[in-house]
């Protein structure tokens, strides 16, 4: 592959279509979470990375079983699958690298990501950052919630619905299940 080129693939989940794009070394560069069907997912990539070709995801298999798993089944860890950060700003990069070790089942508020940060008072700055994601669910923005454990925002198409669904493939439930849900 060109060293400037980047690829993409669609990736069939429970919640929709989703994409990965890498680089020439299998690191991920970006995803994006479902659009409304394969066209409109293609459609974003194409947007926010010119030029990115659409490939067999063959270099990054094991991030693409790892992203099915927890989008279907709530499961695994997407805490290793490599990322290229180079085009984060240094913020982002380190909230990102917090978010990246919440696990499947678990949260954070806004203001315990940026307490963990070394910067208590920056809980809004945390929810921007996560509002910038370029990559979700492996920087797991969903697990991010506001104070008092209230939703917050969501940014992904359905906004605080597909943030609650996610959530709620992973166990965690923030108001109680109906008999519907079980």
């Amino acid at each position: 592959m060109d060293r400037n080129r980047l690829e993409f693939a669609v990736i069939p989940t429970a919640i929709g279509e989703c994409a990965l794009v890498w680089d020439e070394n299998a690191e991920i560069v970006g995803s994006a979470l479902p659009h409304g069907g394969a066209d409109q997912v293609r459609g974003a990539v194409r947007g926010w990375y010119p030029g990115a070709v659409e490939a067999r995801p063959a270099p990054v298999a094991p991030a693409v079983e790892a992203l099915v798993r927890l989008l279907d089944d709530g499961v695994g860890d997407l805490a290793e699958v490599p990322l290229n950060m180079s085009a984060v700003p240094d913020f982002d990069r380190r909230v990102y690298e917090v978010v990246r070790a919440i696990p499947p089942g678990e949260t954070r508020t806004y203001g315990e990501v940026a307490a963990e940060l070394g910067s208590p008072g920056a809980a809004q700055a945390v929810g921007q950052a996560m509002g910038r994601n370029p990559f979700p669910p492996i920087v797991p923005c969903h697990r991010v919630l506001a104070a008092g454990r209230r939703v917050g925002g969501f940014s992904a198409r359905g906004g605080t619905r597909t943030k609650l669904r996610m959530l709620e493939t992973e166990g965690v439930y923030l108001e109680q299940p109906t008999l519907f849900d079980l």
